[in-house]
């Protein structure tokens, strides 16, 4: 594979400047728009309808769960006004180009399945440019999905991460990269390899537009952040902390850069509010004074526990190590990415839908979904997990492949069906 990172010049008036934006370049790269013209829909049947309908609000929606490939899956799903431009949130866990096959089976307890004697879950062949198009192409229906203020999460490890992420930039836009989240996956291995140890992946978390869905994500706080970002005791026995009053950069003629209680803003730096605001807090008790003079906020940490912590791009997400899927994903992770960037009766789609832990959790925080894979293992999977909740909106199974559905699949729908999960 050979790969160029580019960068054009545009020519403005009688100046010529770098234009910022840079793309890969490698073999077999198509243009978008052949992409999206060129790529045949597929044809959905609807096999069965299962859960309960008109669970949510929605009137007359129904959640998808899709078998098929999914670019011409996409492709079909452009065409209908009701979808296309109103996916709040995208999340994908693609294959990661590992050149393996992935097997599971019933009496199977590890993460991956190695028996020959067990069926190929999904295989995970594509390397190189190939590789990079295969999923390029998938970027591209995906942001014609998206919402104006809808959000993708796009999860890869570290191999592929920094190709993936020079191509949403060009896809998506630079300016439009909202967090690169390291994923720590599992504990600490002892590989021997002369290496360090890989115990996280990533995820590249990027909006539509410069307007975008998000609701603070935040975390609970532990006894030992308490003692740590709280490390002083008032004489009531509370917990502490001080911050700074001023903050960077200078305000040549405006309240805050002019002096409280006689003194002034370090240079470089203004007060934080306005000195009136100041003199408020401090005679509250809530400025502290050091022994040269040096005023600091008091925090509380009772006040900040009821909200806890803002969550940070580092998250402590482990894996399973006995999912029912070899690449199922921790469903608390995927809440947190559901809760923060779509609302209730928004749509979620994942286009990788493995075991349905994304449709799964966009069911249980009340989101409307769509799953799509092409593997009849994880269709299953999905099957299975969404009829096991105890309350699941509507849902319709549809075949994308053009093909009968695999012996072991109907069985499940019959099975379903004997149980009561149809409408």
């Amino acid at each position: 594979m050979t790969i160029w990172i580019t960068q054009a010049r545009i020519t403005v008036g009688m100046a010529t400047e770098m234009n910022q934006e840079y793309k890969l370049i490698y073999p077999g790269k198509e243009i978008e728009e052949d992409i999206l013209t060129n790529t045949c829909p597929a044809n959905f049947k609807n096999v069965r309808t299962f859960g309960t309908p008109n669970f949510l609000t929605c009137k007359g929606w129904v959640n998808m769960l899709i078998l098929g490939d999914n670019l011409s899956a996409l492709k079909s799903l452009m065409g209908n006004p009701g979808i296309r431009g109103k996916i709040s949130l995208v999340y994908i866990d693609p294959p990661f180009s590992t050149d393996q096959e992935y097997r599971g089976g019933n009496s199977r307890v590890a993460t991956i399945s190695s028996s020959l004697e067990d069926e190929i879950a999904y295989q995970d062949r594509l390397v190189g440019a190939e590789f990079l198009e295969f999923l390029r192409k998938r970027l591209v229906f995906l942001r014609e999905l998206l919402a104006t203020d809808g959000s993708i999460y796009l999860h890869i490890d570290w191999k592929k991460g920094h190709y993936l992420k020079a191509i949403m930039d060009e896809i998506f836009g630079e300016e439009h990269f909202i967090n690169d989240i390291a994923r720590i996956k599992c504990n600490p291995k002892n590989f021997v390899r002369p290496a360090y140890g890989n115990i996280k992946d990533m995820i590249l978390f990027y909006s539509k537009t410069d307007t975008y869905i998000w609701n603070e994500a935040r975390e609970t706080m532990t006894e030992e952040d308490i003692q740590r970002l709280f490390p002083k005791i008032d004489e009531d026995g509370r917990r502490y902390t001080t911050v700074p009053l001023h903050a960077p950069g200078e305000t040549r003629n405006g309240p805050t850069g002019q002096p409280w209680k006689g003194l002034k803003p370090p240079k470089g730096r203004h007060w934080r509010t306005h000195p009136d605001q100041l003199t408020k807090l401090d005679g509250q008790g809530l400025i502290e004074w050091s022994e040269t003079g040096n005023p600091r906020k008091i925090i509380y940490a009772d006040e900040v526990l009821a909200n806890g912590k803002k969550r940070q791009d580092i998250w402590k997400f482990k894996d399973s190590p006995y999912p029912s899927y070899p690449t199922q994903k921790n469903a608390e992770m995927l809440k947190v990415i559901i809760e923060a960037s779509s609302n209730p009766n928004d749509i979620v789609l994942d286009c990788f839908a493995g075991s349905g832990t994304t449709a799964v959790c966009a069911e249980e925080l009340g989101r409307r979904w769509i799953a799509i894979d092409n593997s009849p293992w994880a269709t299953e999977a999905t099957l299975k997990r969404l009829t096991l909740l105890k309350r699941v909106s509507a849902f319709s199974l549809y075949n994308a492949t053009g093909e009968p559905l695999p012996e072991t699949l109907q069985k499940v729908i019959q099975q379903k069906c004997t149980q009561g999960n149809l409408f």
